[in-house]
């Protein structure tokens, strides 16, 4: 569908969303947001049109300031200073329990979709304008601020779920035109648009072993988005991109049964699988105490289990960040897409 056709039925094409969004008016929050706009500005997040979003990382700062980077340097190579972390959406149909972001609060549907052009754009310009304070900040490497203000890579990862965005295979290859790896990370929830995407590497979350647990943790809007999440397990077997199933541990709530996560896996055979804890921060404080956040020995011995069983191997681990990388033959990186960070 053209794009022009795409603005004058944005909310056609996910009316769940649409209908969920209309009907939130009434719903009591445990702290007081006086509107959408007001709480990503508090959040640190800048608005690159209608509906697309950048925020930056506490890496990036960390990496402008020479204090490290982050484990997706250790594991995959990507500069953490390079990195562009936006979103096209900022809607989900998912309520998770560990996640950092103000789930509760409904976000609006745009009358209008952006075009990718016009994303690319205003999402290169919001990370140059973010990182404007490390050009004279007498901490900052000043070449890392100079390299920053030309990022490389962009991860499709902040907020929300970016496979609503209709035109989300031509943002990809509209980064990509600009010399972008792409990261893209999904729930797998709208598998009709996880078969069109080819990012440099495809993420999906894998948050429970089963229907319940998936129920009870990630609170979908229906029940049978878990039949679609089966369905894009499936169909990630079948991508070129490099492929990597994704799991977040709460510990009490989805932090059991290997087996089960292992069968699913087997499902998607990614060329990696990424075990990491959940962190008690932003507003996930809200519903999880701070008992949840397992340890990086629990990770650790988790992940042990999950390979056993799926017949991967431990390729590496980052302890800071409490993850654990497992792949086929226990190496980082076999296809050497990226460059730089070793």
């Amino acid at each position: 569908m053209p794009l022009e056709e795409r603005k004058e039925n944005a909310g056609e094409d996910f009316p769940e969303i649409q209908e969920e969004n209309l009907d939130e008016e009434g719903t009591l929050l445990p702290f007081d947001i006086p509107d959408f706009k007001t709480l990503l500005k508090k959040q640190g997040y800048a608005l690159a049109g209608r509906h697309s979003a950048v925020k930056t990382c506490l890496w990036l700062r960390h990496a402008m300031n020479g204090q490290g980077f982050c484990y997706k340097s250790k594991f995959y190579g990507v500069q953490s200073h390079r990195c562009l972390q936006m979103t096209p959406t900022l809607m989900c149909n998912q309520r998770c329990l560990f996640c950092w972001r103000p789930t509760e609060v409904p976000v609006p549907l745009p009358g209008e979709w952006d075009s990718p052009e016009k994303i690319v754009e205003d999402s290169i310009a919001c990370q140059r304008k973010l990182i404007t304070g490390f050009g004279g900040s007498p901490n900052a490497l000043k070449e890392r601020w100079l390299e920053g203000n030309e990022p490389n890579n962009v991860a499709i990862s902040l907020s929300g779920e970016p496979t609503f965005y209709p035109y989300l295979p031509e943002l990809i290859e509209e980064y990509e035109k600009r010399g972008f790896t792409t990261f893209l990370v999904t729930n797998g929830t709208v598998p009709e648009m996880f078969a069109r995407v080819s990012p440099s590497q495809l993420y999906m979350s894998l948050d429970a072993p089963d229907l319940e647990t998936y129920i009870k943790v990630c609170q979908p809007k229906s029940a049978a988005l878990w039949e679609k999440i089966n369905k894009s397990l499936s169909l990630m077997k079948q991508k070129n991109s490099r492929t990597v199933i994704r799991t977040t541990l709460v510990k009490g709530e989805n932090m059991f049964n290997p087996e089960g996560y292992a069968e699913l896996i087997k499902k998607a055979s990614p060329d990696f699988v990424e075990i990491k804890a959940y962190m008690h921060l932003g507003f996930s404080r809200l519903r999880l105490d701070r008992s949840a956040m397992p340890t990086h020995a629990e990770v650790l011995e988790f992940s042990q289990e999950l390979a056993k069983h799926l017949g991967y191997e431990i390729a590496d681990e980052s302890e800071i960040s409490r993850v654990v990388l497992l792949s086929k033959d226990g190496k980082k990186s076999p296809l050497k897409l990226f460059s730089g960070m070793d």
